[in-house]
């Protein structure tokens, strides 16, 4: 039994293995598509939104401005200008989100959170600095309805 524990191992290893030493095949049509420089890589904007100085107890309201947040997450991720999101855990430097943006600079950033009713109304404030990453993000657009069974 040990030994074929351990002649499994192996298989698995060196499949593993052989599997990393694979190149993938370059496909210039998608790293054209997706704006990838030589290295696959591309400029975004990372926003971090942090506890503004806005405090609205009229429940109402607030949740208005939510639903606002959220319809407005999804427009932009249906445009193709947000690559991800999502909230913080608790934190002793107050974030409490992040958008990433598939854009090129910050001023076009900031144009995009004026549509953020929890921005606009103070509930949040945010950072915004440029991020080199993977070109191949915006392509979790593609995948991530199929993992989600339904919406928050």
């Amino acid at each position: 039994m040990k030994r074929l524990l351990t002649a499994a191992l192996l298989i698995t290893t060196s499949l593993l293995a052989a599997a990393q030493g694979k190149t993938p095949e370059y496909d210039s049509t998608l790293a054209r598509k997706l704006g990838a420089d030589d290295l696959g890589m591309k400029t975004y904007v990372l926003v971090i939104l942090k506890t503004g100085p806005a405090r609205i107890k009229d429940k109402e309201l607030r949740d208005s401005l939510f639903a606002g947040h959220f319809s407005n997450m999804d427009k932009l991720a249906a445009d193709g200008k947000l690559v991800a999101a999502g909230p913080f855990e608790d934190n002793e430097s107050q974030y409490r989100g992040l958008f990433l943006f598939d854009v090129r600079s910050v001023a076009e950033a900031e144009e995009l959170v004026k549509g953020d009713p929890t921005v606009t109304s103070g509930i949040f404030v945010t950072e915004m600095y440029q991020w080199y990453g993977s070109a191949a993000l915006p392509l979790l657009l593609e995948i991530h309805p199929k993992l989600q069974k339904r919406r928050p």
